[in-house]
């Protein structure tokens, strides 16, 4: 059994085309896998569902897992299958990073900040409300 991927780089970058399909395949992640966190709306409101889309979205094991499987069997072509890699890599660094961001943003637009959290009132006998 062996573990890792071979990315295949030269293939990527072999045509446009194939590397517009980054762009493309990133996308279709966000919607396929992050879409679902509409479900969650009710209960944690607008900013909590973003950023659980942007979570949801994040994905890479599967998506080498998959390319390598369909490239072996000569069902994907190699581009295609570094365009997925590629994708899944984006995600992994760019959508957990987005949604902190949303998280963030969200604590100073509430005057809060991970170092000053906000302030629960206390009742007339010391104890929170």
């Amino acid at each position: 059994m062996t573990s890792g991927v071979q990315f295949d780089l030269d293939a990527l970058f072999a045509s446009a085309s194939t590397l517009a399909l980054v762009p493309v395949f990133l996308a279709a992640l966000l919607l396929v896998r992050g879409v679902p966190a509409l479900l969650y709306l009710r209960t944690i409101g607008a900013r909590g569902t973003g950023v659980a889309a942007l979570l949801q979205a994040t994905s890479l094991p599967f998506i080498v897992a998959a390319s390598m499987i369909g490239i072996d069997l000569g069902l994907l072509d190699p581009g295609a299958g570094a365009a997925l890699v590629a994708a899944g890599l984006l995600s992994v660094l760019c959508f957990p990073l987005a949604a902190l961001t949303v998280i963030r943003r969200g604590e100073h637009a509430a005057g809060r900040t991970p170092d000053r959290p906000a302030l629960t009132p206390l009742d007339s006998s010391g104890g929170l409300t």
